[in-house]
């Protein structure tokens, strides 16, 4: 069973928090071919606040001018995905770093202006969505020869120019496009909550897009669940919303989402409390 794991940054704050993120990936790929991809959220923000800028999202999404970009390009392309593919290495894993801007994997074009889910109009710059021409070839030939790919967030036009790709959004596309069984999106929460704090266990893609529009789900939230309900929709199987602190990213508690409603009615009927 093929999985695509998406590890969000605050799981690779430093050297330690790699280490122990790297042994559980080793714990996942012993059990079958993995492709990693990855943020960087927390360390844009230090470096960003750092120069005396002030992050700024919107539905989750980062909005991205050109010194944020480099600031972007720089953290994840740079730092996070060079020392994390060492740390895994040295777990035992046989990694391969690369970016979205290797060989097409996360060919893309400037997102358009939207309206946010409070109803504000919003350009978020440069910021990439996937075009139909992203090709997880390279990917795939890696994973055949016994290697774990490693995708740092980053874009390209088919110009040259780099762009900020939410890195649930690469991971959902790619799962898609690799015909991957599963997606996990492992992170800080142990799951999607719901307003009293609870976790929901189950969730549907009718369930996933009530709790976007509903403003039960906020933040970085939006943008999982909005890649979740996209690759549902483009045939992954298993998703699953889970801490990253677990040390078992395939066995953790937290969120299962699916196509199909299976054995609950309801959301108060899928908590956890």
């Amino acid at each position: 069973m093929l999985t695509v794991l998406k590890l969000g940054g605050e799981l690779l704050e430093d050297a330690g928090a790699m280490a122990t993120a790297a042994a559980s990936v080793a714990r996942l790929a012993s059990a079958g071919p993995i492709a990693v991809v990855h943020g960087g959220g927390r360390a844009i923000d230090a470096d960003l606040r750092a120069r005396g800028v002030s992050p700024r999202f919107a539905d989750g999404l980062r909005i991205t001018d050109a010194d944020t970009l480099a600031t972007v390009v720089g953290v994840l392309a740079g730092r996070i995905n060079t020392a994390f593919v060492a740390a895994l290495n040295a777990a035992g894993v046989r990694a391969v770093g690369l970016t979205g801007a290797d060989a097409g994997v996360a060919a893309a074009h400037v997102a358009p202006p939207f309206r946010s889910a409070n109803g504000t109009h919003v350009d978020l710059g440069l910021v990439g969505a996937l075009d139909t021409a992203s090709s997880p070839a390279l990917l795939r030939d890696l994973i055949a020869f016994g290697y774990v790919p490693v995708v740092a967030s980053v874009g390209a036009t088919g110009e040259g120019t780099l762009l900020n790709v939410n890195a649930d959004t690469l991971a959902s596309h790619l799962a898609a496009g690799l015909g991957a069984q599963r997606l996990i999106i492992a992170g800080s929460t142990p799951g999607v909550l719901a307003p009293d704090g609870a976790t929901y266990a189950l969730l549907t893609e009718s369930d996933a897009r009530a709790l976007t529009t509903a403003g039960t789900a906020t933040d970085g939230m939006i943008a999982k669940l909005r890649a979740c309900v996209s690759a549902l929709e483009r045939g992954v199987a298993e998703i699953r919303i889970v801490s990253g602190r677990s040390g078992d990213y395939a066995t953790a508690a937290g969120t299962n989402l699916v196509a199909e409603r299976a054995t609950i009615h309801g959301l108060t009927n899928s908590l956890i409390h």
